[in-house]
């Protein structure tokens, strides 16, 4: 089951067309990257999503119900700007946003005092936005994003400004909302971020999916035959069954030859006299078919 539904989604701005027929889904639960280069048309999708602006054609469904049907509340964004008025306490624009987002008062300021205690803050509700650095803005808006309780919460480029420890309490938060069964749409540059925490993709380039699955379909996707092996002595550089193709730290990367099996791979290394301590399969990092596929784009 999808908690969302692109369905031939298309947007178009003075003659650029900024999304070009989009279709897939977001499976119900799951953390989701929406990945893609600067001017692929990430920015225009979500805004779709939210409702900041529509869909020229095609239709979005939110919980099998069109986008433009459903509550306000039930979608959380984080954009990748400060959205954050700066002359404001930390207390009265939390409870402002959370009002816009449909909270009686009183959910508001229980919501608020929840997030404030959870993360330690419970002395900055009046303090003013400016007096906070960025990573500490950027935790404001974390909560914002999240204490109405929606159940599609977007983020885009969450970590940004966030040292590493606060990176890891946000990763943290992200993951027991999903497991709470939020569903999260997750945004980035940061390819190794999303191979940690992304369990879905989809890759837009110039307005176009260019690949969608989940990460781990997608590597085997992409799998070159390269495996990691780590002997005892030096291994040749070519054999029958195999030819070099690097070195990873301790170990040599081998190629398998068209026509011949990892199992090949191992009789001819052991049958040349020569001990195997370790040999795995090398997957590429989602880094390396971002590369591929946006330059072959």
């Amino acid at each position: 089951m999808s908690v969302l539904s692109i369905q031939q989604v298309e947007k178009q701005y003075a003659g650029h067309k900024a999304v070009n027929n989009v279709s897939f889904e977001v499976p119900q639960g799951s953390i989701f990257g929406l990945l893609g280069p600067n001017g692929a048309g990430k920015t225009s999708l979500i805004r779709i999503i939210t409702r900041i602006t529509a869909a020229d054609r095609g239709q979005v469904l939110l919980n099998g119900r069109d986008i433009s049907t459903t509550k306000i509340r039930e979608v959380g964004y984080l954009p990748e700007e400060r959205g954050l008025y700066k002359k404001m306490m930390v207390g009265e624009h939390l409870l402002y946003l959370a009002r816009l987002k449909g909270l009686s008062k009183q959910e508001s300021l229980e919501s608020i005092k929840y997030w404030l205690d959870k993360f330690d803050i419970k002395g900055w509700w009046s303090k003013k936005i400016e007096e906070l650095s960025k990573g500490m803005q950027q935790k404001v808006q974390f909560i914002a994003t999240v204490l109405h309780n929606p159940s599609l919460i977007i983020l885009d480029e969450p970590f940004t400004g966030l040292d590493p420890v606060n990176t890891n309490l946000i990763k943290d938060e992200i993951h027991r909302l999903n497991e709470a069964g939020t569903s999260i749409i997750f945004s980035t540059h940061r390819m190794e971020q999303v191979e940690e925490i992304c369990k879905d993709i989809v890759l837009i380039e110039q307005g176009q999916v260019i690949l969608t699955g989940k990460v781990s379909e997608v590597k085997q996707q992409f799998k070159d035959n390269i495996f990691k092996v780590t002997t005892t002595s030096k291994l040749d550089d070519q054999g029958s069954a195999y030819e070099m193709a690097g070195l990873d730290e301790d170990g040599y990367l081998v190629k398998i030859q068209d026509g011949y099996s990892s199992n090949d791979v191992l009789k001819e290394i052991i049958s040349s006299g020569n001990e195997i301590k370790e040999y795995k399969e090398v997957l590429p990092s989602l880094n390396d078919i971002f590369i591929k596929l946006v330059n072959k784009a």
